[in-house]
């Protein structure tokens, strides 16, 4: 890794960026990723938990990469170890998350929409995920509900109701992948990681949702981040090459 350029990192999304929607990574990505960290420094951020990166990025995810941030960066590694944590528990407080958690699940209760599964609210170490038709679907009903959704607008209609009902919380409330949203306390997006990544001048950050709204939005639009919206892993991989791989195979 000798010839990586110093100071410089390339920081991905995983669902929608390194991965199609809830999809394991394809070969041809992975090979992609090896050659790119041979250039410069590779990093993933997702909102999901550790567990989840892991079913769509490899089992050896920690170690493929130099930085891996989970839930937004609220669980951080680098180079294989754990180099930081924060908790949602502590910052709120029992009490608060009781009352938050049932208010959102008596909205569920009354929410109508064509069908409803299981695990509503999936709490994690730092934020909570809250899926109006709950997580435990298949692809098809998956794909069926971001269909839906985009007409009816379930999730950011929800996100109003309780942005204004817990606004003394200070929450944060982002819309990601296809069936949920998450909610953490301000300044626990993906912004959050770069508190690890003092030692870089030049960070390349590569998500699909980076609309506002979107759980992409704030480390693409932040002082300390070049940002790029991809459409898709094939976008992400054409644009990376294009910045970063192009001059070493003599291209543009």
């Amino acid at each position: 890794m000798a010839g990586r350029k110093a100071g410089l990192i390339a920081l991905f999304d995983v669902d929608g960026t390194l991965t199609a929607p809830r999809k394991v990574v394809t070969p041809k990505m992975l090979e992609f990723l090896r050659n790119l960290r041979e250039v410069v420094t590779v990093g993933v951020v997702g909102g999901s938990d550790l567990v989840k990166i892991t079913e769509q990025l490899g089992k050896t995810v920690i170690d493929d990469y130099d930085y891996v941030f989970s839930e937004n960066g609220l669980v951080a590694h680098k180079n294989g170890k754990l180099i930081g944590t924060q908790s949602l528990k502590s910052f709120l407080g029992e009490e608060k998350l009781k009352e938050f958690i049932n208010f959102t699940l008596h909205y569920i209760a009354d929410l109508d929409i064509p069908i409803k599964r299981g695990t509503f609210i999936e709490f994690r170490s730092g934020m909570l995920n809250v899926s109006p038709i709950g997580r435990n679907l298949s692809q098809e009903e998956r794909d069926e509900f971001e269909k839906y959704d985009k007409v009816h607008n379930i999730r950011s209609k929800m996100i109003s109701v309780l942005r204004e009902k817990f606004a003394h919380f200070n929450l944060t409330f982002s819309i990601g992948g296809q069936i949920s949203f998450d909610v953490f306390p301000h300044g626990w997006d993906k912004t959050y990681c770069l508190r690890y990544l003092e030692e870089f001048h030049e960070i390349h950050f590569f998500g699909d949702k980076t609309y506002n709204g979107g759980n992409d939005y704030e480390i693409y639009e932040s002082e300390r981040t070049v940002g790029h919206t991809v459409t898709s892993p094939e976008d992400t991989a054409n644009q990376s090459t294009t910045l970063f791989l192009a001059k070493q195979t003599g291209g543009a």
